[in-house]
């Protein structure tokens, strides 16, 4: 099993120093989000160039790490819209230089559900959906000029939340430059804890040939119901499920440790390893 982890987890650093932090903690790609990790270089909106990609990628490709996808984590369906704006034209510009750094993909998240619930009580969910769908559609449009793909991320409580809003999304956006970041412990909500295999059964069903990342963690829900993110093997999910169903639907998608600690990398990623081989075993019997 070969595992990537989000970069910044080891802090903000000089590239070519967060490059030997990553190989040396034994991990083979990065999801690289620019501002959050990278100490000695400004990444705001105008100072990317094929030229500073490059110097990136291969200060990675020289320890052996390759960089597998960019975080440019923004806010699709901010009220603010010149803010949205600013945030749509940085997404875009890490679109055009994202094959420069050596990978294909870009990653975000969809918004919060609620930011339109003061403004249109009645209609709240609709409203966030309709500026999400013209941000995309705006993104994507640019994605395909570049060859490149957008990788968003479902969160429970965010503007796609469910397999159903993920599956209106494609049907909404019919582009093959728009793909699924799979999360299943950001996806999962407590309605799912009951029944694990259906829910994980059923987003592979239906997605799994959108699925081009996976993120891993792990999930916990208190007494009173609230999330939280433990070390993998120390929350619920049912890991060995979740693994066998990535070997049986899509079995070379890169997988990145996120929800840890640098302390925590090591033990956590042994833990996945140790899962992942389990599972390939009982797939050769």
């Amino acid at each position: 099993m070969q595992l990537g982890i989000l970069a910044h987890i080891f802090g903000k650093q000089p590239y070519a120093d967060l490059a030997k932090s990553v190989a040396t903690h034994g991990f083979s790609y990065v999801q690289l989000a620019l501002s959050k990790a990278l100490s000695d270089i400004d990444s705001t909106y105008g100072k990317l160039s094929p030229g500073l990609a490059n110097t990136i990628g291969e200060a990675f490709d020289q320890q052996g790490v390759r960089i597998a996808v960019l975080g440019c984590y923004i806010d699709p369906v901010n009220p603010n819209k010149e803010q949205r704006r600013m945030d749509l034209n940085r997404f875009k510009e890490h679109l055009r230089y994202a094959r420069d750094f050596g990978c294909s993909m870009v990653a975000t998240e969809t918004g919060n559900l609620n930011t339109y619930q003061s403004t249109f009580p009645d209609r709240f969910e609709e409203m966030g959906w309709k500026i999400f769908r013209e941000s995309m559609e705006e993104l994507t449009e640019e994605a395909e000029k570049w060859g490149v793909h957008i990788a968003v991320e479902p969160v429970s409580v965010h503007t796609v939340h469910s397999k159903e809003h993920t599956l209106r999304l494609f049907e909404e956006i019919p582009s093959s430059n728009l793909g699924l970041l799979f999360d299943p412990c950001n996806m999962m909500k407590i309605e799912h804890v009951e029944d694990q295999a259906s829910f994980l059964h059923g987003i592979f069903q239906d997605l799994y040939s959108r699925m081009i990342m996976i993120h891993s963690k792990d999930v916990a829900f208190s007494a009173d119901q609230v999330k939280g993110n433990p070390v993998p093997g120390k929350g619920i999910l049912d890991y060995p499920l979740f693994f066998e169903l990535l070997q049986t639907y899509t079995p070379h998608i890169d997988i990145s440790l996120e929800g840890v600690t640098a302390e925590q990398s090591t033990q956590a990623s042994t833990y996945l390893r140790e899962i992942w081989n389990s599972v390939s075993r009982s797939f050769q019997m």
